[in-house]
């Protein structure tokens, strides 16, 4: 059911350990307690399909699984979440979380490779999403409580949806770049 006044977590990913999902499945139960909603749409090692989908069949008002890949539906997640989750072992670039901030949904991931790359920690002056360091469930459960706590403080929530809006991650912005490095090394 739609509770607009509780933030909606959204996951698109495969399921696979590599993508965070063993450290989704070691507090998932414990994120849904606290007074979220979870949606994930994706598909992958039968241990992870399992899990969600019986925690899906305990928590009908708080979790929602789709298996498969449904790009319409992935774009209703990216829009429609408030949150978008991405607790990657390793991600040589990621796109998820950029897709995400384009709708001006908040992403949590762990700070690695182009996810460090592309968001900082709202605690930070430049900050667009929310960050933990560590490989572990326990630091992604607090970057989700950082994020629940900040999407009640409405203020504060919409300048980091504005803030999100406003992030550039085009070919244009990059190119400007590289110009700038090229010219400087020619000095």
């Amino acid at each position: 059911p739609e509770e607009a006044d509780i933030p909606l977590i959204g996951m698109v990913t495969r399921l696979v350990s590599h993508k965070g999902l063993d450290l989704v499945k070691a507090r998932l139960e414990a994120i849904l307690d606290f007074g979220v909603q979870v949606v994930v749409l994706g598909s992958g090692e039968f241990e992870y399909e399992n899990f969600l989908y019986d925690l899906a069949a305990r928590y009908p008002d708080r979790l929602k699984l789709k298996l498969g890949f449904i790009p319409d539906l992935a774009h209703k997640i990216y829009a429609g979440a408030d949150i978008f989750l991405m607790p990657s072992k390793s991600e040589p670039c990621g796109l998820a979380q950029m897709i995400a901030l384009r709708y001006g949904t908040i992403p949590i991931v762990r700070e690695t490779g182009g996810l460090r790359d592309s968001i900082k920690d709202l605690g930070a002056p430049d900050g667009n999403g929310f960050t933990f360091q560590t490989y572990n469930a326990d630091d992604m459960l607090d970057a989700i409580h950082r994020a629940q706590r900040l999407y009640f403080d409405s203020g504060c929530w919409n300048k980091a949806v504005l803030n999100a809006l406003s992030c550039d991650f085009s070919w244009g912005r990059s190119a400007k770049e590289y110009v700038a490095l090229y010219e400087k090394v020619l000095g």
